[in-house]
């Protein structure tokens, strides 16, 4: 048996965190943007750390397990 967990969270949380995508926080205009489609440095590097601990949460405080077989 596989522990799919990290993996379908790691996909799903890139996706749905680009920077641009759904929003931009900061923005290139203005702190926040939704659905710009454009981005810089400071948003990849934010977008970065809400990644890092949303999964740090789900992975190893909450031990979200997917299991196949």
């Amino acid at each position: 048996m596989a522990d799919w967990a990290p993996v379908l969270i790691g996909v799903v949380l890139f996706v749905l965190l680009q920077p641009g995508l759904l929003f931009s926080f900061p923005g290139n205009g203005k702190q926040l943007e939704f659905g710009s489609m454009k981005t810089n440095g400071k948003a990849i590097f934010i977008h970065t750390l809400i990644f890092f601990a949303l999964y740090s949460i789900l992975i190893l405080a909450v031990k979200v397990h997917i299991y196949t077989g």
